[in-house]
């Protein structure tokens, strides 16, 4: 059992997370394996580590997803390892009840695991709303410090080969060590989870995770892509309706689209 580190200041727990998946594209691939240790500010740690059976919907039904097998060489986990595992959907409640009410740490998961985690709720029927979670990123503590990756930066911070790397198991506890080297290197990285957020989720906080969807100056949502880059999303649709449309049509991620949704309908009342 790794020992917590006096340093991170808890006001409620802490959840270290990571994701081997059947690609990169946050909107279309899945989930086939979640990893997490979770801390608390007063008990001992937990954690877990479960493989998912990848699904899609085809012709109303509910199959098993390749794993392609560029993805099986990075995580070596394949159709067969997962074959006879739970689905994301079957498990998504129990998930859930981990990360409710608890703040998010994890290496690059501000940009990928916690934009592919939300999807995969969505799609299970959850409600949960991570964006009440406060996001600790120690990818881009390390980025501003010692710009690697996570093997490099385990073994940099607690000078130790990673054993396992791109096993979500070894990823995660990995991470949660690195992070706590961080605190403990760094006078200038903060200890509480609120400043951690702060310092690791950037300048340009997004209405979504994906990115696509900033807010101007007054905190108002504006689109971060295409022909309307910069403008509110609440004027465009009001000018061009038919743009909400054509949103709803792409690959984005639902978790995007709902966002679109949500100002669309307040528009259109």
């Amino acid at each position: 059992m790794i020992s917590q580190a006096m340093k991170l200041q808890l006001t409620r727990p802490l959840v270290f997370f990571d994701l081997e998946t059947t690609g990169l594209n946050i909107g279309t691939d899945r989930i086939v394996e979640i990893c997490y240790y979770k801390i608390f500010p007063d008990r001992e740690p937990e954690e877990n580590c479960i493989r998912v059976k990848p699904t899609q919907v085809l012709l109303g039904q509910e199959v098993q997803m390749h794993i392609p097998e560029e993805a099986s060489a990075v995580h070596h986990i394949t159709d067969e390892d997962v074959k006879d595992c739970p689905t994301f959907r079957e498990i998504a409640e129990d998930v859930a009840d981990v990360f409710r009410g608890a703040d998010i740490a994890g290496y690059n998961s501000n940009h990928y695991d916690v934009p592919l985690l939300a999807e995969e709720f969505l799609r299970a029927g959850v409600q949960i709303d991570l964006k009440k979670s406060r996001m600790i990123d120690a990818f881009t503590i390390f980025q501003k410090h010692e710009p690697r990756n996570l093997t490099a930066a385990y073994k940099f911070y607690c000078q130790k080969d990673l054993e396992g790397a791109h096993s979500a198991n070894a990823d995660t506890l990995a991470t949660y060590e690195v992070l706590m080297a961080q605190l403990e290197r760094y006078d200038d990285v903060p200890a509480t989870v609120d400043e951690l957020h702060k310092y690791t989720s950037g300048n340009t906080p997004c209405a979504d995770f994906a990115g696509r969807i900033g807010y101007d100056k007054d905190g108002v949502e504006i689109f971060n892509f295409g022909k309307y880059k910069g403008m509110r999303v609440e004027d465009v649709f009001r000018r061009d309706p038919g743009y909400y449309g054509w949103l709803q049509n792409t690959d984005f991620p639902q978790y995007t689209k709902n966002v679109f949704t949500r100002i669309y309908l307040d528009v259109r009342k």
